[in-house]
């Protein structure tokens, strides 16, 4: 178990104090580039104000994030923080906490019970649906200029068990299903895990089979990168696949100054840290908050990706 602990004097600088002293935090995964940065700006902000915070890796084990969960909750902690090693899970985690009348934050990872959430539990994070749209609009605008009246797609999904990758798939789906954007069929769509690496096994076997294509979608920047060096292996022109992804990451950002990730949508995952971090603070004083709080995704292209470097 990987485990990460920070320690701060616990001060009062919100208007009424600060009820939150400890904070328990359940991750997805460590070896997660975006779930990285997330845990980062988790940490950042409990610095801030001052709060202790374990946080604690479930490897994308449901039974080991619950374990966690529960070990939480029996060493009293003011509060929880998780991103989902399976969005399923969440009923179960939900109980937990409720029974124990300890306030619960879910980021990034939409939890199944999102509109059936108890008063002291809220979900922080961004609407899939808007990450998976963009990068598709953006791609058919692309080749609508190039005049191609038939393209091929490729789609690299991530973890189905996460509803990032499923909704930003049918996004992608439901923009190829547009009038304007009809012309683009999809070649094929497997799941990559959100991993580069894995990305790479992919699209290095989709092109061993010859088929046509002309774009690829990315659930993530890592199986974009992935995408990307299987085509530069195969010797394949990047000048002629239109390649899209999702978070701007630096590596991201770095791929797109050399000229071969082409779109992806900025996921603000400090907007992300700080609101699930603060949202818990004002749980725990008791204060009425949303439900839900959407962080937008923002389009980043070539011409306006310097103004996103650095942010994630």
């Amino acid at each position: 178990m990987r485990t990460v602990l920070f320690s701060g004097s616990v001060i009062a600088l919100l208007a009424g104090g600060l009820h939150a002293e400890t904070v328990g935090v359940s991750m997805q995964s460590f070896n997660d580039n975006f779930q990285t940065l997330l845990r980062h700006g988790i940490i950042d902000r409990a610095e801030e104000l001052g709060l202790e915070i374990q946080v604690e890796d479930s490897d994308r084990d449901v039974g080991k994030q619950l374990n966690q969960v529960s070990n939480f909750l029996a060493s009293g902690v003011d509060g929880i923080i998780v991103t989902l090693a399976d969005t399923s899970a969440a009923p179960g985690i939900t109980q937990a906490a409720e029974t124990a009348g300890t306030p619960l934050v879910y980021v990034n990872m939409t939890p199944v019970n999102v509109d059936n959430l108890p008063d002291d539990e809220v979900y922080v994070g961004s609407d899939e649906l808007e990450a998976g749209r963009l990068g598709a609009e953006e791609a058919c605008r692309i080749l609508r200029e190039q005049g191609r009246t038939e393209a091929g797609a490729y789609i690299l999904m991530g973890d189905l068990a996460h509803d990032g990758a499923t909704k930003r798939t049918q996004a992608v789906r439901d923009v190829l299903g547009t009038d304007e954007c009809s012309f683009i069929t999809i070649v094929d769509a497997q799941s990559a895990l959100w991993l580069r690496t894995t990305a790479l096994d992919v699209m290095t076997n989709w092109l061993t089979t010859g088929a046509s294509f002309d774009v690829v979608f990315a659930n993530n920047d890592e199986m974009a990168i992935g995408a990307i060096q299987a085509m530069r292996s195969a010797g394949i022109d990047k000048d002629e696949v239109i390649v899209v992804g999702v978070d701007a990451t630096q590596d991201g950002l770095a791929a797109m100054a050399a000229g071969e990730l082409d779109v992806t949508a900025f996921q603000n995952v400090h907007g992300q840290a700080t609101g699930a971090v603060d949202a818990l603070v004002a749980l725990t004083k008791g204060e009425d908050i949303a439900r839900i709080t959407h962080i937008p995704f923002e389009l980043v292209i070539p011409e306006n990706m310097d103004a996103y470097s650095g942010k994630n």
